[in-house]
């Protein structure tokens, strides 16, 4: 089978540059490529779409044609789009049906074969395999990774937030009509968790453009984990190194006679939903988790907590939250934050930790999926994780659990988690054993592969259904005065805020 994969924001290389650095080289760019690898190792043609950038900010992604080392099956093919230099993902939307499509489209006119179908990633791959398929392009599944219906409930719910603030910085009327779109047109719709499919897809804001009812489009398909990086069996050249560096940190940070305990490890960005500050207020509220473990907070861009470059305004605010609370409660000595570079460094400091008994935390206020605390477990480390979202699926099935769920809006559920592992050596050993064990049976990525296929096989075999909602002018004409109005979005939301 032949497969195109779109997935127009970040981007891809053989040297997975910036996955640390920018938000749009962020967990689904890792899918993309892990899934890919998986499916061309089948011996399955597959195309990564991605968006040509020259920049000399943004080097690595020059070339119309790139390739990962020994996956002869697997291809990297650049399009411009709205210009060579580096864009945001908010920024592509104009230029995606008007120029990155009918670039792509143009690319596979001179090829002697076509793919047989194509996969959407984000809003932007499924509105982009919409807009391929309504000009004689192949059907098309659609991956969402998460919706922003979710986010602007969530985000809406903060002080001083307005519909018309959000908007204007996340550009959601563009992104839900693109979602709405490629619900509609799409041939399956994949997603991660049932739950995902039961609940986010039925909010207000979808409404009409899918019934999430309908098992004829819908296909549940966890993504994996990466074993050759995060099992904890592995190694990798740069590890003795890293090991070496994050001593070299502890001893920085961590008052002499704590340096050998336990820790609790976090790593996420620096995002209001993920909790962080959250879970530094848990460690503070609780001298029993203190005198036992210390805390450390893998942050993009930071140094130590206080030394950090090149953070967003919003990033700035949550680290300074941070600092406050570590004020407050002279924290100082107990508490660690760096950040380190792309997967291979976080497999190994959880491999390293492990060896002290160590925990992963994520108690993001809502996890879609939650691959992180299953790449963590793979490489060692039992896990407390958010109950809201896929870790209640992943994690918990029937009377079994294979890591331990806490409420995220209550610091002593929190820690009361983290001391469940961390006060038992039992305990600890029996989350460690099950949870691995776990990872290994259900969340691979030979896995999430064949599941793929089947709902390509779905998706080949239904009839294609008429699609019900028009694409708006804005995504197709070039003139940029032809946007998407607001309203639609202000009455989904009308009576959740008297601001909206």
């Amino acid at each position: 089978m032949h497969i195109a994969f779109l997935n127009p924001q970040g981007n891809f290389d053989p040297q997975d540059r910036y996955w640390t650095q920018h938000a749009d080289f962020g967990g689904q760019l890792v899918y993309v490529k892990e899934l890919a690898l998986a499916l061309g190792q089948m011996g399955h043609k597959v195309d990564i779409l991605a968006h040509q950038i020259v920049d000399p900010d943004w080097k690595g992604f020059e070339a119309e044609e790139d390739h990962y080392p020994d996956a002869p099956n697997v291809r990297i093919l650049r399009f411009e789009c709205g210009g060579l230099g580096f864009r945001r993902k908010e920024e592509l939307w104009p230029f995606l049906g008007t120029e990155w499509v009918p670039r792509i489209q143009a690319f596979y006119g001179d090829q002697p074969t076509k793919p047989d179908i194509s996969a959407g990633h984000y809003a932007d791959g499924g509105l982009s395999a919409a807009l391929w398929q309504m000009d004689a392009g192949p059907p098309f599944t659609f991956t969402a990774h998460s919706l922003g219906a979710q986010k602007v409930d969530r985000l809406i719910a903060e002080p001083n937030q307005t519909l018309d603030s959000l908007d204007a910085k996340y550009l959601f009327r563009r992104r839900i009509s693109a979602e709405r779109i490629a619900m509609n047109y799409a041939a399956v719709l994949i997603t991660s968790t049932d739950q995902e499919r039961r609940q986010q897809y039925r909010h207000p804001a979808y409404a009409g453009a899918v019934d999430p009812d309908d098992d004829r489009r819908f296909r549940v398909v966890p993504p994996g984990v990466n074993l050759t990086i995060f099992d904890m069996q592995a190694q990798a050249p740069g590890d003795e190194s890293l090991v070496s560096r994050l001593d070299s940190i502890l001893q920085r940070d961590l008052d002499e006679g704590r340096q050998d305990l336990p820790a609790i490890i976090s790593s996420s960005r620096l995002d209001p939903k993920k909790n962080i500050v959250g879970l530094v207020r848990a460690y503070a509220a609780s001298e029993d988790l203190q005198s036992r473990a210390n805390l450390l907070l893998v942050l993009r861009g930071v140094n130590s907590l206080r030394e950090a470059h090149g953070l967003s305004t919003g990033e700035r605010e949550i680290l300074d939250q941070i600092i406050a609370v570590c004020d407050q409660h002279d924290l100082w000595g107990k508490v660690s934050g760096f950040s380190l570079a792309g997967q291979t460094e976080i497999a190994a400091a959880y491999r390293y930790l492990s060896k002290r008994r160590s925990v992963f935390a994520l108690v993001a206020l809502y996890e879609p999926f939650g691959l992180a605390p299953l790449e963590a477990i793979a490489a060692g480390l039992p896990a407390v994780v958010t109950q809201n979202g896929g870790p209640s699926e992943s994690l918990r099935e029937g009377s079994s659990e294979f890591g331990v769920l806490v409420d995220p809006s209550d610091p002593a559920d929190i820690g009361a988690g983290l001391l469940r592992l961390i006060s038992s050596d039992k305990s600890w050993d029996k989350f460690q054993q099950l949870g691995r064990q776990r990872v290994l049976s259900s969340y691979t990525w030979e896995a999430t592969a064949k599941g793929y296929l089947t709902a390509f096989e779905a998706a080949l075999d239904a009839p294609r259904h008429e699609p019900m909602i028009p694409i708006p002018p804005y995504f197709t004409d070039p003139k940029p005065s032809n946007d998407l109005p607001l309203e639609p979005l202000r009455r989904i939301w009308q009576g959740q805020t008297h601001n909206a």
